[in-house]
C-alpha cells in the first residue's frame, strides 16, 4: 500500500486565540498504482493534508504511513521516506533556478551524491517521462512556455525516483493548450511508470477525466471518498457542500429533461458523444 491514514487530525496554533483545526479523523488507503483526486474548497484541508503525506507537517494525532512505514515513528529516517513522496506545489516554476534545463533536473540528484553517470540516467529519465527531449536539455527554463517550465519542475522531482507523485493545482495559470498536454502527460507517466498519483485539483472535469479515485473533503472532514464514477452520482450531495458534477453531465441532464432519452451516467465529454451518436442512430432525433 502507497500510503495509510489512521485517524488523523491537525489543529494549527492549539491553544491560543488562533487555534484553527485543519483535519478531523482521517482516515485513508491509497493503493500502488492508485490515480487519486482529492477535492473540497479553499479551507477544506487539502494543502494540509498533501503535506502530511511526506512528513512536512506532523499530524496533531493519528499516524500517516509511508509503503507500511510510520513516517513519524522514532528512529525513521524522513530523508528516506520523502524521496519515494515526490511534492509539486502550486506554480512549481518559480522554484527554477539553473541556467539550463538539465542542471535544474539534475540539482536534486547531485545532493543525493550520486555517480555522474546515474545522475544523468536520471535526469534523461525524468526529462523523458514529462515529454521534453535532449533539444532542451541546454535551454534555460526561463525561455520556456508556461506549461514547458511545469514540466520542467515536475522532472526535477520525478528525478529522485520517487514512487507516489502529489500534485497541489498542477494545471493553475496554464491555457488550455498547457493544460491538455501537462494533464496527458500526467496520464502517461502513471500508466507507463505505474507512479501512483495524488493530485489536487478545483476542476471537476480534470477529475473526472483523470482520476480513478476521489476523497472529498468538506471542513476537514472526509465526505465521501471511493470510485469517481460513484461520487459524481452523488451530485445533489455535492452541491449541498458547495460542490458539482462536471458541466457535461449538467448537460446532458437538461437534454434528458427536454425528452432526450439518454443515459446521464457520464464523466467526459468524449462519454457523452458516443451516448448522443447512439442515440441520433438509433431515430431518437427523428419526429
Amino acid at each position: 500500500m502507497a500510503i495509510k491514514i489512521n485517524h488523523l487530525s491537525h489543529t494549527y496554533n492549539p491553544n491560543t486565540p488562533f487555534e484553527k483545526v485543519a483535519l478531523q479523523d482521517i482516515d485513508i488507503e491509497i493503493q500502488d498504482g492508485d490515480f487519486v483526486g482529492i477535492i473540497g474548497h479553499t479551507g477544506s484541508g487539502k494543502s494540509t493534508l498533501i503535506q502530511m503525506f511526506n512528513g512536512l507537517i506532523k499530524p496533531s494525532l493519528g499516524q500517516v504511513l509511508i509503503k507500511g512505514q510510520d513516517i513519524h515513528a522514532e528512529g525513521v529516517d524522513k530523508r528516506k521516506i520523502r524521496q519515494q513522496v515526490g511534492l509539486v506545489f502550486q506554480y512549481p516554476e518559480y522554484q527554477l533556478f539553473e541556467m539550463t534545463v538539465y542542471d535544474d533536473v539534475a540539482f536534486g540528484p547531485k545532493n543525493l551524491g550520486l555517480s555522474k553517470e546515474e545522475i544523468d540516467e536520471r535526469v534523461r529519465y525524468a526529462l523523458s517521462a514529462v515529454g521534453l527531449g535532449d533539444e532542451y536539455y541546454e535551454k534555460s527554463p526561463f525561455e520556456l512556455s508556461g506549461g514547458q517550465k511545469r514540466r520542467v519542475a515536475i522532472a526535477g522531482v520525478l528525478a529522485m525516483k520517487p514512487d507516489i507523485l502529489i500534485l497541489d493545482e498542477p494545471t493553475a495559470g496554464l491555457d488550455p493548450k498547457g493544460r491538455n498536454a501537462l494533464f496527458n502527460q500526467l496520464k502517461e507517466m502513471h500508466e507507463e511508470l505505474n507512479l501512483t498519483i495524488v493530485l489536487i485539483s478545483h476542476s471537476m472535469e480534470d477529475m473526472a477525466k483523470y482520476a480513478k479515485k476521489l476523497i472529498v473533503l468538506y471542513q476537514g472532514k472526509i465526505a465521501y471518498q471511493g470510485n469517481t464514477r460513484e461520487i459524481f452520482r452523488e451530485g445533489k450531495k455535492l452541491e449541498q457542500i458547495g460542490l458539482a458534477m462536471p458541466q457535461i453531465r449538467y448537460i446532458l441532464e437538461e437534454l434528458k429533461m427536454k425528452g432526450m432519452a439518454i443515459d446521464t451516467d457520464v464523466l467526459t465529454v468524449e462519454e457523452a458523444a458516443v451516448i448522443i451518436r447512439d442515440y441520433l442512430r438509433k431515430g431518437g432525433g427523428t419526429q
